[in-house]
């Protein structure tokens, strides 16, 4: 609980240091963040009101209520009842908060109702201000990254001594799903499996074909765990590797280490996609490459930074991201490699151990 009064207290900070008089918060990770309490998806409003001067005040439904934890006194609780309108209750405790910063997933219908409440109060989104509070991860929470991270790799190593020819890529999908909840996460947000030609499309959800020997298989996994994500991608062959597989692989694996070896204090996000791409694009598949080398991850499995060109952002200490090219062939075959790397005094922590040779399955 200490840690997240301290997240409170930096949040008051950026309100004053941005000239906003409140923050609002409703649905997505910003509210555990802070608070350490999700949102249950409903169309009853919950709200944590932040204002740059008095006390924080988490409107919730009063059902919901029961499942707060207020012991720890960092906020106070504001049930509201069936009969009542939240949007009234957390207009009131906004009192003469002239300009006010949104949580970005907050649904429309609540910031509609709240803007005709009060026609002269200016909301801007709470985005950037929280993004900027969120992107320096803590040690404990490198920790649960890590923690996480271990559970897929474990599922990774798993497969390679599974049968895959003659299954579904959706048997496989949801066999690595339960292997990750059997594992420890509370969650399996995804299973991409994308055999064959379905590999070439980076987000292909698992279908019923079949995988046949010859197939290059895509994997990426991720779930949460304790609240923070895992995301890991690792190939795998069914059989002899399609032609010319073997050489666009090696430029992959070179590609991903040259990207992880870039990473540092000082330098930017976006030239750690240009180490990568540099690699791919010089090999000749450069056109193939048709995404960013990679996302934040912490309690969201996207989030800043962007590992991508046009990002600025200069690397600091703290900061977790993945590195993962890949390189497409539409009709043919993909293939990529991701890790998660948290940025250190002095380059970067891998926090997927796994070999990232493809493997070789029946």
């Amino acid at each position: 609980m200490t840690e997240f009064a301290a997240r409170i207290d930096k949040a008051r900070a950026a309100i004053a240091a941005s000239g906003v008089d409140a923050l609002c918060l409703s649905l997505g990770s910003d509210l555990p963040y802070l608070t350490g309490y999700a949102a249950m998806m409903s169309e009853r409003l919950t709200m944590l009101v932040l204002p740059v001067d008095g006390d924080a005040v988490l409107v919730v439904p009063e059902l919901e209520a029961p499942r707060v934890d207020t012991s720890h006194g960092i906020f106070g609780l504001r049930p509201w009842g069936e009969t009542e309108d939240p949007v009234a209750v957390v207009d009131r405790l906004l009192g003469g908060a002239d300009v006010v910063a949104i949580g970005e997933e907050t649904w429309s219908t609540f910031l509609l109702g709240l803007q005709q409440r009060d026609e002269h109060r200016t909301w801007i989104g709470a985005g950037a201000m929280m993004s900027g509070l969120r992107v320096i991860k803590s040690d404990a929470e490198i920790s649960a990254l890590r923690t996480a991270a271990a559970v897929a790799d474990g599922v990774q190593m798993a497969l390679r001594s599974q049968q895959w020819s003659g299954r579904s890529e959706r048997d496989v999908s949801n066999e690595i799903r339960d292997r990750l909840i059997r594992g420890g996460h509370e969650s399996a947000k995804f299973a991409i499996v994308g055999s064959g030609p379905n590999g070439a499309s980076p987000h292909h959800e698992a279908s019923s074909r079949v995988i046949q020997r010859g197939d290059a298989v895509v994997c990426d996994i991720g779930g949460h765990q304790d609240g923070y994500a895992s995301d890991t991608t690792r190939m795998f062959v069914v059989g002899e590797p399609p032609s010319g597989f073997d050489d666009a692989f090696e430029v992959l694996r070179e590609a991903q280490q040259a990207a992880v070896e870039h990473v540092r204090p000082g330098v930017t996000a976006e030239s750690v996609d240009q180490a990568a791409r540099g690699v791919i694009a010089d090999a000749g598949y450069g056109e193939y490459f048709i995404h960013r080398t990679g996302h934040g991850i912490g309690m969201d499995t996207h989030e800043h930074p962007y590992i991508v060109e046009g990002n600025e952002t200069v690397l600091e200490p703290g900061m977790a991201f993945s590195i993962e090219p890949g390189i497409y062939l539409p009709g043919e075959w993909g293939m990529r490699l991701e890790d998660i790397v948290a940025v250190t005094g002095g380059g970067a922590e891998r926090l997927n151990t796994t070999d990232r040779s493809y493997t070789v399955v029946d």
